[in-house]
């Protein structure tokens, strides 16, 4: 293992944030608005002008705006009706709120491996864990980037089975011209605080499926059918709703997406800049064909350096830069410790190990100036730099 010398050079500045929105008065006035008129008959104007305008943004028939990603994820899910007995395949390399909410409908998470190029889910990986008991395939547009979905497209429906896209880093990326969200049965999104388009916390299902988007709007309302006003729930469901003030901010984000994806890929150009001639470092992918919107700058540092990512963003936080890990696989953490389905995954998916043990992400925050870039990839260097 590497020593990594963690005071080298260390400059007195603000912070660096890894993450973070870009908010302006545009996005002021229009939650002061919403704070002023949504209230009465105007109660729900501000949810359904956001449903409406990012239903057209993906493409898509329909939208439901949820408290996060991860409800949309659980209410995808139930409104399938998958539940005990069944598997759902994610992606090992990915946050746990993709595999959380199988574990809520009381199904089994199968664990696939992910694309070398891509990070993202790997049909190859795929096709040897569907079964019998397989009732979904999630795929996750990693920190921006994009999976085969053709080929995962055809793959699920020869088995009869949906493709569900977790695009909750992915808003303003493209595949072949389609967008983030225009995949698959249901797609779903995040609008957490550190993501490119924000409501602080919140979320958002799409899809061209009526039937579906039917039963998600019941079991997001407790039970209540569409359009009742006498409170008659006729089964036990879910409270997840998005607020007015939430949904304000978000068609206002929405309404300087092209700017805000923009600034993502600006950031990310910096960065390629100063460290694509690096042969001990690998960035982020965009292969032919697709558009990544690079919610998140990704290193994944060689091996053969002998520094891991705890090491690596130990000595960058002495500096003042805040990283994040590449997500650690979902096999190596202690939530699934007990799962047999998890110690089959760590021998098999190498692509997922590798890379969650040496990725990191640098400061993406949209505020991010050229200045703390260049501080970033200097200071970057300087930890790589073999030690005598």
């Amino acid at each position: 293992m590497a020593t990594l010398d963690a005071s080298a050079g260390v400059a007195t500045r603000r912070p660096i944030p890894v993450a973070g929105p870009w908010i302006t008065e545009h996005e002021v006035e229009a939650v002061a608005e919403a704070t002023r008129a949504g209230w009465y008959e105007h109660a729900n104007d501000a949810v359904a002008a956001f449903e409406a305008a990012f239903a057209a943004h993906t493409g898509r028939r329909h939208a439901v705006a949820l408290p996060s990603c991860t409800s949309g994820i659980h209410l995808v899910l139930a409104a399938l009706g998958v539940g005990p007995g069944d598997e759902v395949i994610v992606p090992d390399l990915t946050w746990i709120a993709t595999a959380a909410p199988i574990s809520y409908v009381g199904a089994t998470p199968v664990f696939a491996d992910v694309d070398p190029l891509t990070w993202c889910l790997d049909p190859v990986s795929v096709e040897p864990r569907m079964s019998s008991r397989t009732r979904a395939v999630v795929a996750v547009d990693l920190y921006g980037g994009m999976p085969d979905y053709g080929t995962l497209d055809a793959l699920c429906h020869s088995r009869g089975v949906p493709l569900i896209e977790d695009a909750a880093e992915a808003i303003g990326s493209r595949l072949h011209d389609v967008p983030a969200g225009g995949f698959g049965i249901a797609s779903l999104f995040s609008f957490h605080g550190s993501k490119t388009l924000t409501t602080g916390e919140g979320g958002m299902v799409v899809t061209d499926d009526d039937q579906l988007w039917d039963r998600i709007l019941v079991l997001r309302d407790h039970g209540r059918r569409a359009g009742d006003i006498e409170f008659y729930n006729h089964e036990i469901a879910y409270k997840y709703k998005m607020s007015a003030l939430q949904a304000a901010l978000g068609n206002a984000q929405l309404d300087r997406i092209g700017e805000l994806v923009e600034k993502k890929r600006e950031i990310f150009s910096s960065y390629h800049q100063r460290l694509s001639t690096r042969s001990d470092l690998l960035l982020n992918a965009e292969p032919c064909g697709t558009l990544n919107s690079y919610w998140m700058t990704t290193v994944v540092v060689d091996p053969s350096t002998g520094i891991e990512k705890g090491d690596l963003g130990a000595a960058l936080a002495e500096r003042s830069i805040a990283t994040r890990p590449v997500f650690h696989p979902l096999s190596s953490l202690p939530a699934y410790a007990s799962s047999l389905e998890s110690h089959r995954a760590r021998d098999a998916n190498t692509v997922s190990r590798r890379l969650g043990r040496t990725g990191i992400n640098l400061p993406s925050a949209l505020r991010l100036t050229e200045d703390e870039i260049d501080y970033v990839c200097v200071s970057l260097e300087e930890v790589l730099r073999p030690r005598s």
